[in-house]
């Protein structure tokens, strides 16, 4: 079974691409990546690229070399996507094959996606109005994980529908991740869900959903550089909206490069627009009925320690439905235990809106 989920998920490639932190690179012609895959898509090739929002700023001449298979110099043809190539290894690592390369059904609140399953969160959020998408700057570290079962992450969730069963989200950004990639590296993702993760979606391109259209950025492939206590800061800026002429759902990272796009079919509540957008951290707890993890979140540090020693978000804006990129309005913080996570958060005229979070886990105040 497993090696037979191996056929289906690793594609015929043109050319291999060996990275320094092991991962194989497959270069995949664009239209036999998994996304092609699925019904609606069989037989088709990927769109071409949409309308940027009003108020987008592009810089192609932005480095994409900013994950570390691309430091080889090698570089996969025109025509062609990088796909992390898929080990037996990393399957055996999940729970089960059915649950590989997603995320675990977990219960949901109804004000936020904030759960008590052992996920935890220190997230910025809005909600109230019609959001066609949102942007934001991503500090990257590299924090600390306690066992291989825990994960911890920085990203962006667009969000439609009650928060139930028919939950829809879009999700962005990076994340460590021992169970899902076999490391400790901080590394590129995303993440689709249109049933409040029961049987649809996944992460990267481990199922037919997201089409992937450029040729330099492979999706799971780890960032570098990564931020330092004290030292150098690095962030990843991403941007998803939806095309106001055909209804997808685009993903660019920094200014100018696309990445792909989530098809609307994809969705129920989506197919129209996001109700709620939040921007923040993520770790699973796997002993929330024992000691708390000392697994950390962002940077490993508290908020309040301000910039170059704990993680941000900033440039943080939302897609209007005239696909404009507007201002925050009304930005809300919440840490669901924020003596092990926190989160502060402010606006400046160089940043715009912005905040603060994470934190080391367990410690004193958080056992």
């Amino acid at each position: 079974m497993i090696r037979a989920h191996l056929m289906k998920i690793n594609k015929p490639s043109l050319k291999t691409i060996q990275s320094t932190d092991g991962d194989v690179i497959d270069c995949v012609l664009s239209h036999q990546q998994p996304a092609f895959d699925h019904p609606e898509l069989r037989g088709k090739k990927p769109l071409d690229p949409p309308e940027r929002p009003n108020g987008h700023k592009s810089n192609l001449m932005e480095l994409e070399n900013f994950q570390l298979w691309r430091l080889s110099g090698e570089t996969c043809p025109e025509g062609t996507i990088p796909i992390r190539r898929t080990r037996e290894q990393d399957i055996l690592r999940a729970n089960s094959l059915q649950t590989f390369g997603r995320k675990i059904q977990r219960p949901i609140r109804r004000d936020t996606i904030t759960t008590s399953n052992g996920h935890e969160h220190a997230v910025g959020y809005v909600t109230g109005d019609q959001y066609y998408g949102a942007k934001a700057s991503i500090n990257v570290w590299a924090p600390q994980i306690s066992n291989q079962y825990e994960f911890s992450l920085s990203q962006m969730w667009v969000i439609s529908g009650s928060f139930g069963d028919d939950l829809n989200t879009i999700e962005a950004g990076w994340q460590v991740s021992p169970e899902i990639y076999g490391d400790y590296f901080p590394r590129f993702f995303t993440y689709w869900t249109s049933d409040a993760y029961q049987t649809t979606g996944c992460y990267n391109l481990l199922c037919s959903g997201f089409v992937q259209t450029n040729n330099k950025i492979a999706i799971g492939a780890a960032i570098s550089p990564t931020s330092s206590y004290n030292g150098g800061q690095y962030d990843i800026s991403i941007l998803i909206w939806k095309d106001p002429k055909h209804g997808n759902w685009w993903l660019e990272f920094g200014s100018g490069v696309l990445v792909g796009y989530w098809p609307s079919f994809l969705f129920s509540h989506l197919r129209n627009s996001a109700s709620m957008i939040q921007f923040g951290g993520e770790i699973v707890n796997s002993n929330p009925s024992g000691f708390h993890t000392s697994t950390q979140m962002g940077s490993g540090h508290f908020s309040g320690e301000g910039f170059g020693k704990a993680s941000y978000f900033r440039n943080l804006q939302v897609v209007d439905s005239d696909n404009s990129l507007v201002p925050l309005s009304n930005l809300k913080v919440v840490a669901d235990h924020p003596n092990c996570y926190d989160i502060q958060g402010g606006i400046n005229s160089v940043w715009g809106h912005y905040f603060y979070y994470g934190g080391p886990g367990k410690n004193q105040n958080c056992s």
